[in-house]
């Protein structure tokens, strides 16, 4: 009941927001508001007795149609205070929140308004320089090449590295500076990962270095240092760093890379996971791509991902072709395979783990407005 409530509140005071928006234009012309929805099916080759497909973080639910994320969002501009809601409904946004544990399909009561809201935060820039951008709020992360959103990646799934080795968002204060035409800097203060209530006295620090040395290649340095043990416990700082590298090379060819590490000390154990993702696109014409992502993670202690394989490797290679026959509709047709150094993938005849690779093949459909 609880839910049901929020859920009308939410979408009624975003709705009005927006219809708002969309007729006092003359009014208030810094208001804008815009969404999707995001559907999918996915079908495993194993036929896993558990119908879910393992590792993945959104595209969890294999042989059925599910609804990944359905999104509102509502943006004031900086006038010289504005705002921006996101507010979203889907497994993607249970996952974000905390509500489903993609592992194992267990789904958790959802405990206030804000698991809801993928973003709510105030921003303003102040007259500093070149303009200092001060958001303050929840927001999302600043780690990762991938992103939430499935329209704002070349591939239909999220990759290893976006499900288990960074931070989904983070509550606090985010400054964004303009140190150069080609050079930026954003340094966030934050309650910790994945929390709007922080869980001991200790604030957690991310910082953001994105560089253009030509018109074609950005560099990228993201760091974060946080505090994710309960108040009292001196141990268990966890550190990640990344770099990525995107390359434009001519007109139809697009070039990235993910490299990623972490760790974090629990009692006298130092857990890391690291891992790399490449990735291809190539515009095939106005109306399709398509793209190639192949990564290799490593999770030795099992602490990332939480399964139990000595030494757990993972691999996964994914095409994803996208087709748009018109302009708010994105049509994704993807076939991926993961890789594990043991028997991870549950199969037809057992509910225990008795396959190394995962084959799967998924249709997705992202309607924009």
């Amino acid at each position: 009941m609880k839910l049901l409530l929020a859920e009308v509140f939410l979408f009624e005071m975003l709705f009005a927001a927006a219809a708002f928006a969309a007729d006092s234009t003359s009014v208030q012309p810094g208001i804008s508001w815009s969404g999707f929805v995001d559907v999918y099916y996915s079908k495993n080759f194993n036929s896993p007795s558990n119908q879910m497909n393992q590792l993945r973080n959104f595209d969890i639910y294999e042989n059925q149609f599910g609804l990944n994320l359905a999104k509102l969002t509502v943006q004031g501009q900086a006038q010289p205070v504005g705002f921006r809601i996101d507010i979203g409904f889907g497994t993607a946004n249970d996952v974000v929140q905390g509500l489903l544990n993609p592992l194992t399909g267990a789904a958790s009561p959802m405990t206030s308004t804000l698991d809801l809201v993928e973003q709510a935060y105030l921003t303003a820039v102040v007259p500093v320089g070149s303009g200092l951008t001060v958001d303050v709020g929840k927001f999302t992360t600043l780690m990762g090449y991938e992103v939430i959103e499935t329209n704002g990646n070349w591939n239909y799934s999220r990759s290893l590295l976006f499900a288990w080795a960074v931070p989904y968002y983070h509550t606090g204060i985010r400054l964004t500076y303009p140190v150069a035409n080609n050079f930026t800097a954003t340094l966030c203060l934050v309650n910790g990962w994945n929390t709007v209530i922080d869980n001991n006295r200790s604030k957690s620090v991310a910082l953001g270095l994105n560089y253009s040395p030509t018109s074609t290649t950005t560099l990228t340095l993201n760091g974060i240092s946080v505090f994710e043990q309960p108040a009292g416990v001196h141990y268990g700082k966890r550190d990640v760093c990344e770099l990525i590298v995107t390359q434009q090379v001519g007109e139809n060819l697009s070039l990235a890379a993910d490299a990623v590490y972490g760790r974090e000390r629990v009692a006298s154990v130092l857990n890391i996971w690291k891992g790399i993702a490449a990735y291809t696109k190539y515009n095939l014409d106005s109306e399709s791509d398509i793209a190639l992502r192949g990564e290799i993670y490593y999770d030795p202690q099992d602490y990332a991902t939480g399964v139990t394989l000595p030494k757990a490797t993972f691999k996964e290679i994914t095409a994803t072709y996208e087709y748009r026959p018109w302009s708010p509709l994105i049509l994704r047709l993807e076939a991926r395979d993961d890789f594990a150094n043991g028997n991870l993938f549950i199969s037809a005849s057992s509910p225990f783990p008795a396959r190394t690779s995962q084959p799967t093949l998924l249709l997705g459909a992202i309607a924009t407005f």
